[in-house]
């Protein structure tokens, strides 16, 4: 009964899901209120280049952050473009901390020369000062590698700009109404990785960033697991067990999924080889074991689990099958997932009739919701550990919110076209 339950619930979840290609926009709606101002002046163009604006791309990561506060470019008193027209006075009088320039100019060959530097403006001292030579098709990329380079800078922790996110959407009325999608960080590039007629489900990017597992339910409408290859779009059916193939999610080695399967007649967690294709049982208990998230030393796992009577979160050591319930706050707590560092957990929390995103200090024990939002679901970590992605409803649709793992930044991320479920967002690229 429970495993039909279980599947029912899977599939009515995946139902839930609706709209078309989802391009996302970004609109920051709460950052820190001791954002430190930057001034990112135009870059000059030269020659005759042209292409994304990578001052614009760099301007709006750093806003995008929530730790950063953008000089509008009216305001700007001068516009210097290189270490010997800066002014450093004409910043200071307006408030601002550091200041970005540069230059773009097309080569002969028709690449770019793409040249920046981070000044420090109290100080008076240049900080970085680097040079690019793209293709006129990598000039966002080398935006958002400025971008991290900067916040690297300027915070010690590294910038997860050049990241991606995959995410399902579904259409009701569209030949193919579901679709694996990822895009940039910042929402650009919409690439399709796959269209459906049946539920997809549980993205989870390999730990190199080249391929994604999910579920999908094409073909005779029941539950399997592939892998995609990005680059080459080819793919593999890796798990199509009787009953419930689910909730894939790669060893940070990439050698091995944890999934979960009802093979033997109750879903429990499981781990694959994925070279052999070799699956081994590592929970054996009447309740529901479900949504397994490997932990950065590949020894053990986070899952949820129904076994105390409600979902809660519970952690497996690989090497001798024990488990420990580690969520105790509240009747609820399901959909771990883990920061790179392994200290913190997130996870959905329900409070009050509501869902919401919850932060657990693993080391200290504290725990904290961090989101406001009322149907909250699918936490997903930025490869640096500072902002968690996670789907909502806003205005009766389902969209993409992100927010970060201290909840004083709010970043929402609307679609164009409809709506998102499912994010998942990268590991370093």
């Amino acid at each position: 009964m429970k495993v039909k339950f279980f599947a029912a619930a899977l599939f009515i979840q995946a139902l839930l899901m609706q709209t078309a290609h989802a391009e996302l926009l970004i609109e920051l709606v709460g950052g820190r209120t001791d954002a430190v101002p930057i001034a990112v002046v135009p870059f000059q163009m030269t020659g005759s280049a042209t292409g994304d604006s990578i001052d614009k791309i760099v301007a709006a990561d750093l806003h995008r952050s929530g730790q950063f506060r953008p000089l509008p470019v009216e305001d700007m008193l001068s516009r210097p473009t290189r270490a010997s027209e800066v002014n450093y006075r004409d910043f200071r009088v307006l408030g601002t901390d550091y200041l970005v320039v540069g230059n773009v100019e097309q080569m002969v060959d028709g690449t770019y020369k793409v040249s920046y530097e981070l000044h420090d403006v109290p100080r008076g001292v240049k900080l970085l000062s680097e040079t690019y030579q793209p293709s006129p098709a990598q000039m966002r990329d080398v935006a958002h590698a400025i971008s991290d380079r900067i916040y690297e800078q300027l915070t010690g922790v590294p910038g997860a700009f050049s990241t991606r996110v995959v995410y399902v959407t579904h259409s009701r009325n569209a030949t193919w109404p579901y679709q694996l999608q990822y895009a940039d960080a910042d929402g650009a590039r919409v690439q399709t990785i796959l269209k459906s007629r049946e539920p997809i489900m549980s993205p989870s990017w390999s730990p190199d960033g080249k391929k994604i597992a999910y579920v999908s339910f094409e073909g005779d409408g029941l539950p399997g697991i592939y892998i995609h290859e990005l680059a080459t779009m080819q793919r593999k059916k890796v798990s199509s067990f009787s009953g419930i193939n689910g909730a894939p999610d790669w060893s940070p080695n990439g050698q091995r999924l944890a999934l979960t399967l009802s093979r033997d007649g109750n879903p429990e967690i499981y781990v694959m080889d994925i070279a052999s294709g070799k699956v081994e049982r590592k929970t054996t208990h009447y309740g529901i074991d479900t949504e397994p998230r490997w932990l950065p030393d590949g020894q053990s796992l986070v899952f949820t689990s129904s076994r105390g009577g409600g979902p809660q979160v519970y952690k497996l050591d690989l090497r001798d099958n024990s488990v420990r319930r580690v969520s105790f706050e509240g009747d609820y707590n399901a959909r771990p997932a883990v920061t790179p560092d392994g200290r913190f957990l997130t996870y959905v929390h329900r409070r009050g009739g509501k869902f919401h995103i919850a932060v657990q200090d693993l080391k200290r024990g504290t725990f904290d919701i961090v989101t406001q939002t009322d149907m909250d679901e699918s936490p997903s970590v930025a490869p640096n550990g500072s902002m968690i992605i996670y789907a909502t409803q806003y205005g009766g649709a389902g969209v993409l919110e992100a927010v970060s793992i201290d909840g004083r930044i709010k970043v929402h991320l609307p679609s164009k076209e409809g709506e998102v479920r499912e994010p998942a967002w990268s590991p370093f690229l």
